[in-house]
């Protein structure tokens, strides 16, 4: 269960970034908007590393977190704001999931 909150953890960090990059795009009240989405989303994203982190070892968890955020964050960064999916990025991106995966499989 706990692995689980990790990942929804992981997904709300992709989150927060996501409407930073929003924010950033936007003006006046929109602006105000995506940032408390930003404010909703890092709360909850703490809350749940919190959670995860009673049963998971704080090393593995905070790796996989962040690792689960920055390669949501590098895909959004793709997908919706069209940033260069070039080899070396995607190369990159492809060795940070097999080390997030790896330390799933080495952890308790």
């Amino acid at each position: 269960m706990n692995w689980i909150l990790l990942i929804i953890a992981g997904f709300f960090e992709v989150g927060f970034a996501t409407c930073l990059g929003k924010a950033k795009e936007t003006s006046g009240s929109v602006s105000g908007y995506w940032m408390v989405g930003f404010f909703v989303c890092l709360s909850i994203s703490m809350y749940l590393l919190y959670r995860a982190t009673l049963t998971l070892p704080i090393g593995t968890a905070y790796a996989v977190w962040t690792g689960i955020g920055a390669v949501g964050t590098v895909l959004i960064g793709v997908f919706v704001f069209k940033e260069p999916a070039t080899f070396w990025r995607i190369f990159f991106l492809s060795t940070l999931i097999a080390s997030i995966v790896g330390l799933k499989f080495v952890s308790n």
